[in-house]
């Protein structure tokens, strides 16, 4: 945890430590991303400045990303100048992410100037694609430096956009003129520009969430093809119902105005990213016209949502850093900041009609499953997935069942459905997480101010709800490694964890859109069905059948009893079916680099998919959860 008497100290060290040559007024920012079909975004600077040494930062720790993410190997041509002049300049040794410059006698303006190269694919967040032919992401995180010993809401950034001709934009910031392929911003803070990203396209729609309120919400839509910005009158009246069901638990909100930002492309990194008063969700291009994909995202807005409350307002001590280099950010609270938003993302979606009640008890199926069967719970706790999760968030897939991963989302889900039972029963049902949310975030209506919190914030507003040892019931989960997951929030919700052989929708959604098979739950395989990777084994649960059998992660599944995988996608889930009638084992032929070995797979329990079933004569607390507020 981080400790906020220790962070002032850090700052104040930082300023005195500072950059004498910087100077006050207006940073001036002007990105052009006319070239962003080809992945390049090109930015110049305009920096005040006095004479004498100056170090510049490129953003290293970006919020939401809770990491030391910050794409410096894609900051390319980077030059400096006084009145024309070039000026040298020199990277730090030790900090890659800080530039160290002197400027000259009489000089007053720094000229900067760079080239950020867009990756064309892979990596996470802003590490992924972010442009098209046809549309761009922008965070400004990539584009900018800024001169060390200030914090980020001391310095004030004008920046501007130049656009492709015809495309149409979306950001938080207030416009301040500009049209055709220019737009200006007013003034920001650096610390409110970064948490403004920007999206843009040749095809752009955008849609009023709150018609006639005072607090205007927009659902901002780019895509790589005009069909594609087909929203439903249906679907809009469910986001609407969002905004309203938000304002109901919250009791306020803390942004002058909001903008979803929703990118919708097959050619992008795909993932949400939270802002105070906006958010970069990125999905597939079919989101709203293709049910399996809707239903497969549909927690994706409300989660980010709801983050600007839970992380943006209120956000952890150790996450509320000065600037994006000084200091490192402490996530050992992400079990509250993204557990929580899962939690009440995911409920917020049943209220407001994203999901429907069937398909959000199947969704919390799949994910008390997930966690119920991760043996790597063994070793690590729960609070080690939030104090790792710097590296957690850029671990490769294979064996994730036993090194765990950022999973504090999933089991922080059941961890706070555990607590809003708990509550409830408790109070024999007067109070609830509902009480809660409006007690931690909605004081202060309509600021944006940050308000962090510590761990002893949370526990007090829970025994203001309700009298509880609730600082022991809550270390008991976070530091337990017992290998099955806590799962008494579901069994007091009225409901238990069962498997058939019969996969809900939600999970045959799920397995269809991320084009994977998911027999982790019988076997203990997860397999690839996408293209030329199909039949790659993405993981396997630690010491399941297939793992005793010798299979390991990163092999290749080709045949099936003597059939071909790859022919018939139905090959091994058959096979499974058949075992339960059969003393004989499966027979996998798997590739193994350039060795083909066929592994013999004792299992006779058949195909298994996880439900909610209904506990016979208790209370559905779940239902009563999840139904929508007054």
């Amino acid at each position: 945890m981080r400790n906020p008497v220790l962070a002032m100290l850090s700052l104040l060290l930082m300023m005195l430590a500072g950059s004498p040559a910087t100077a006050a007024g207006l940073i001036q920012l002007q990105v052009d991303l006319r070239d962003s079909p080809r992945q390049l975004f090109h930015a110049q600077e305009l920096l005040p400045v006095k004479p004498g040494p100056l170090t510049l930062y490129y953003p290293k720790w970006i919020p939401g990303e809770h990491s030391p993410s910050g794409p410096l190997e894609n900051l390319a041509g980077v030059r400096f100048s006084v009145d024309g002049k070039p000026l040298t300049w020199k990277r730090d040794l030790e900090n890659m992410y800080a530039f160290h410059l002197d400027i000259p006698a009489g000089a007053s303006k720094l000229e900067a100037s760079f080239d950020f190269l867009s990756p064309a694919g892979g990596g996470r967040f802003g590490q992924s694609a972010s442009a098209t032919p046809d549309l761009v992401d922008l965070e400004w995180n990539q584009v900018l430096l800024y001169p060390a010993g200030n914090a980020s809401k001391d310095l004030n950034f004008e920046a501007s956009v130049k656009l492709p001709e015809g495309w149409g934009c979306g950001t938080a910031l207030e416009l301040a003129g500009g049209s055709g392929i220019e737009r200006h911003f007013k003034p920001a803070s650096l610390e409110n520009l970064v948490d403004s990203p920007l999206i843009a396209g040749r095809y752009f729609r955008e849609v009023e969430l709150a018609p006639g309120q005072q607090v205007p919400v927009y659902l901002d839509m780019v895509a790589d093809a005009s069909e594609d910005l087909g929203i439903t009158t249906q679907q809009t009246a469910q986001f609407q119902s969002l905004v309203q069901q938000a304002y109901a638990l919250f009791g306020g909100h803390h942004y002058g105005s909001y903008h979803f930002l929703l990118t919708l492309s097959d050619n992008t990194g795909h993932f949400g990213l939270e802002h105070h008063q906006s958010s970069d969700n990125r999905t597939w291009a079919e989101y709203f016209t293709d049910p399996v994909s809707n239903l497969s995202g549909a927690h994706l807005l409300p989660h980010e949502y709801v983050h600007s409350w839970n992380g943006k307002f209120r956000r952890p001590a150790g996450l509320a850093t000065p600037d994006f280099n000084s200091a490192p950010m402490h996530g050992d609270l992400l079990w509250v900041y993204e557990g929580l938003t899962e939690y009440f993302g995911n409920v917020l979606a049943a209220r407001s009609g994203l999901l429907s009640a069937e398909q959000y008890r199947e969704e919390l199926a799949a994910t008390a499953a997930t966690m119920d069967n991760r043996p790597g719970r063994s070793w690590r706790p729960l609070q080690d997935t939030a104090d790792e999760a710097q590296i957690l968030y850029y671990v490769p897939g294979e064996w994730m069942s036993w090194r765990r991963e950022a999973d504090f989302y999933d089991e922080g889900e059941l961890l706070w459905l555990d607590v809003d039972t708990k509550i409830r029963e408790l109070s024999h049902g007067q109070r609830s997480m509902n009480d809660f949310a409006r007690a931690f975030y909605g004081m202060d209506d309509g600021s944006y101010v940050v308000k962090p919190y510590t761990f002893d914030e949370v526990v007090a507003t829970l025994n203001e709800v309700q009298t509880f040892d609730w600082s022991g019931f809550l270390h008991a989960r976070l530091d337990s490694t017992q290998v099955r997951a806590p799962l008494d929030g579901i069994s007091r919700g009225g409901y238990k964890l069962v498997y058939t052989d019969t996969p809900t929708e939600y999970f045959k959604a799920y397995e269809k859109r991320r084009k994977i098979q998911n027999m982790v739950y019988s076997i203990g395989l997860l397999i690839s069905s996408r293209g030329d990777s199909k039949g790659q084994i993405s993981d396997v649960l630690w010491d399941s059948p297939a793992f005793k059998a010798g299979i390991g992660a990163g092999m290749k599944l080709i045949a099936v009893n003597g059939h071909d995988f790859g022919a018939n996608d139905d090959v091994l889930k058959n096979a499974i079916q058949e075992a339960k009638t059969s003393k004989a084992p499966i027979a996998l032929l798997v590739r193994n680099q350039d060795i083909y070995t066929t592994y013999q797979v004792d299992y006779h329990d058949g195909l298994k998919y996880p439900q909610l079933q209904a506990i016979p004569g208790a209370a559905p607390v779940l239902d009563t959860i999840i139904a929508p507020l007054k």
